[in-house]
């Protein structure tokens, strides 16, 4: 990680960039720490809204990267009737509902799971995909929609 808060491939690299730098007029480039300079996370894929009947299993899915690896939870958006919301911190006391998390595919990546089992008419809602680390907080959500037949789906949509 160079003085410049960017992340260099090498030393050869980072050396070059401050001879650039220099040439310009700028601050010589030094190395702040090895390895890669932190970075807020980022949502690399966002979950995605489902339609699907009573009774069935199904799962949310969201992909975060950032350096400090990020640390993901999940909310059940709660809205109001005059707009005001809250979060429910999944999982919660719910037993039809399990959260899980791994770190990858790449480094400093994290995946997350909500696996629903089996799917009721209460599970409909806005869910949350909350990443976060020394250096920020990205979100992301997708909705859960429930219908009583898979016909319904078509016409509703």
């Amino acid at each position: 990680c160079g003085s410049d808060g960017l992340t260099y491939g090498s030393g050869c690299q980072l050396r070059a960039a401050s001879l650039r730098a220099q040439s310009r007029g700028e601050p010589a480039i030094s190395q702040r720490s090895k390895g890669a300079c932190e970075q807020g996370p980022s949502i690399v894929t966002p979950p995605k809204d489902i339609w699907n009947v009573t009774g069935a299993q199904i799962y949310l899915s969201c992909e975060v990267i950032g350096i400090p690896t990020p640390v993901l939870i999940w909310n059940k958006i709660i809205r109001g009737q005059y707009g005001v919301q809250r979060m429910e911190l999944l999982p919660g006391d719910r037993e039809n509902l399990a959260i899980q998390t791994r770190g990858g595919p790449e480094k400093h990546e994290v995946t997350g799971w909500v696996l629903i089992s089996p799917l009721s008419k209460e599970d409909a809602g806005e869910y949350e995909c909350h990443a976060s680390n020394a250096k920020g907080e990205a979100t992301a959500s997708a909705k859960i929609h429930v219908v009583e037949t898979l016909h319904e789906i078509a016409l509703t949509k």
